[in-house]
């Protein structure tokens, strides 16, 4: 995988294909393999970039002043800026929507289309930011995410019938327990504070495009349900596409639907 320093420190990235370029934003403690059905299949008419979260697969540490979701959206462009890339077309997932859209609004003659996947950009409720930053103290103190951990945060990426011994649920939590304690205390955890603790920007959507945005939602996510997807369409106005029989990583629970429907979009869009 080719590299870029950005703030520092080695930002590692998939770029594959050519073509007008389709950025894929990942999800919080996945890798750029969430996105291997899609690279697959965007890659035969576009070139596609996935850059890897800091602390997630190939990627260095999370880089010291980096402390919000804007400073995400930052680090982006100027991986674009390092690729002599003028225009993207931008797929976020989860964390990937929430700094893409920031992305979208601090640089909208940068990006020709975006999709929101499984994402929202309203604040964390309080009663679940309270959950998840009780979770990330007990990793802290255990410098790993202890075994009873791995059965309470997989299956929240997941639909609930998912089956257990299927090999997407057993990489994803063996991928969760092989964390080192570095990557964990300097990364993983201070990352995930950034995301839960976001500022609301609803109020800011409208300012979004509504011919060249789109949301779409697993209609089983259950960390970010339909209805969240469903407030955010409305206010951009724009279109809403619910993913059947997928929970939060739709990419990988229903990939021949979500690479259909990104084609379409970008068909018309790119």
């Amino acid at each position: 995988m080719p590299i870029a320093v950005i703030d520092g420190q080695p930002l590692h990235y998939v770029d594959q294909g050519t073509g007008p370029v389709v950025l894929l934003g990942s999800s919080y403690l996945w890798d750029s393999d969430m996105w291997a059905p899609q690279v697959e299949a965007l890659s035969q008419q576009y070139r596609v970039i996935v850059p890897e979260l800091w602390g997630h697969g190939e990627s260095g540490r999370l880089p010291e002043h980096t402390l919000s979701l804007d400073d995400l959206a930052r680090q982006t462009l100027a991986l674009l800026d390092h690729l002599d890339i003028a225009q993207i077309n931008l797929v976020g997932l989860s964390v990937g929507g929430m700094w893409g859209a920031r992305l979208a609004l601090l640089a909208p003659e940068r990006i020709n289309s975006l999709v929101l996947m499984d994402t929202y950009l309203g604040a964390e409720p309080q009663a679940t930011r309270q959950y998840y930053f009780s979770l990330f103290k007990m990793i802290e103190d255990a410098g790993a995410i202890p075994e009873p951990l791995l059965d309470v945060i997989a299956p929240i990426f997941f639909r609930p019938g998912i089956d257990r011994e299927s090999a997407l649920y057993k990489d994803f939590r063996q991928s969760l327990q092989d964390f080192s304690r570095k990557r964990l205390l300097n990364s993983v955890v201070p990352l995930g504070r950034l995301i839960f603790s976001r500022e609301d920007i609803l109020d800011q959507l409208p300012r979004l495009d509504c011919d060249t945005t789109l949301v779409m939602c697993g209609d089983q996510d259950k960390p970010r349900p339909p209805e969240e997807s469903r407030e955010m369409a409305e206010l951009i106005g724009c279109a809403l596409t619910l993913i059947p029989d997928a929970g939060h990583i739709s990419s990988r629970e229903n990939p021949d639907f979500v690479n259909e429907a990104l084609l379409t979009f970008l068909v018309n869009n790119a």
